[in-house]
């Protein structure tokens, strides 16, 4: 088994499995959102995708090395700890581990030169926080079925 998420995530023979696979999350996760604040969510994320069809592979495999990177400190003291459910571990860290992937995205957006993009993720980011934190038990179990398999 890999010890690191790099090893696990960004290896170029499991790459397009990995992002097809995130992707996946994506979906399902938008596709799981209920009430105002999830049309919200379903409405930007449909817009963003009517903007340009092919962006959320597009972008998850752009964000995948930096995603990695803000994840391997976790997942370096889940594994010394000798961890079994990555998604518990994500969970029971869920404000650090959802600022740090936030920070990735916050960065992203920053320096976009798209307004549109901009303002997409400008309505979405007040609940990205919570967003983030109800996915973590569904991202660490996309990284353990990769871990798996190295």
């Amino acid at each position: 088994m890999a010890d690191t998420l790099k090893e696990i995530l960004l290896d170029s023979s499991r790459r397009p499995a990995v992002v097809s696979d995130f992707e996946g999350l994506v979906d399902a996760e938008v596709s799981d959102k209920g009430g105002v604040s999830g049309a919200v969510v379903k409405t930007g994320f449909a817009a963003v995708k009517k903007i340009k069809p092919g962006i959320i592979p597009s972008a998850v495999d752009a964000l995948l090395d930096d995603f990695t990177g803000a994840l391997e400190p976790f997942y370096g003291d889940y594994k010394a700890k000798g961890g079994n459910d990555f998604g518990a571990y994500l969970v029971g860290r869920g404000d650090e581990a959802a600022d740090a992937l936030l920070s990735v995205t916050d960065a992203r957006a920053d320096k976009s030169s798209r307004d549109s993009i901009k303002k997409v993720y400008g309505k979405l980011r007040p609940n990205g926080k919570k967003n983030v934190e109800e996915a973590l038990p569904r991202l660490g179990q996309l990284i353990d079925k990769h871990a798996a398999s190295v």
